[in-house]
């Protein structure tokens, strides 16, 4: 049903972290995958690491994950000001439409509480409104969340998605990127399906051709 596949992620890594083992199912199955970083997050880069590690770290995930050099899109929006900025956002995610034009779109989810994910979403329903929408879920900024959709996984996807992750060097301090965690919350929504692994979404718009 779905033949190209946008991953719209507001900092590098949150792509990963929300639907990693997804990305890798899909291009394993012969989709095209693009993904855009709108902000490499210079400001928020550990103290030791150069200013643009994660635009470096962000290329070897995707390539990881199988995503073509081409298809990977990286923008300089500041970390934590995506509110101030969101008109500029919109005109890029309306460009990056023409560019793509993607089937469905995977994005922050409603109940994503952190400032940039929310403009992220927002823009998102605004770009894209003729396009199936799903949010990817991340625990550590939702209260709660709708778990409308699963995508099934095997262990081999998994293991690519912390593989990628563990590109990010910089960012190992972080509990979210802890294998464990990735690994138990895969588990979690694959048992709630009757499967090994999954990931979860919000259906927040589903276009049927």
């Amino acid at each position: 049903m779905f033949e190209r596949i946008l991953v719209l992620s507001p900092h590098t890594d949150d792509g990963e972290l929300g639907c990693g083992g997804s990305i890798a199912r899909f291009v394993e199955e012969g989709k095209e995958v693009f993904y855009v970083a709108l902000s490499s997050c210079e400001k928020s880069v550990p103290e030791g690491y150069p200013e643009d590690i994660l635009r470096t770290e962000v290329k070897k995930a995707t390539e990881v994950l199988g995503i073509k050099g081409s298809n990977l899109l990286l923008y300089e929006y500041e970390v934590r000001e995506f509110p101030r900025l969101r008109q500029e956002i919109l005109d890029t995610l309306i460009e990056v439409r023409g560019e793509v034009q993607p089937d469905v779109i995977f994005t922050p989810s409603s109940y994503d509480t952190h400032q940039d994910h929310k403009v992220t979403r927002e823009e998102t329903l605004r770009a894209f409104k003729e396009c199936t929408i799903l949010g990817y879920e991340q625990p550590w900024n939702n209260i709660t969340f709708d778990t409308t959709a699963f995508v099934l996984l095997e262990e081999r996807h998994l293991r690519k998605k912390i593989a990628a992750l563990n590109c990010y060097e910089s960012q190992r301090c972080r509990a979210y990127l802890d294998d464990d965690f990735i690994h138990s919350l895969a588990r979690t929504r694959g048992v709630q399906i009757n499967a090994g692994y999954a990931e979860v979404f919000e259906v927040i718009r589903w276009v049927i051709r």
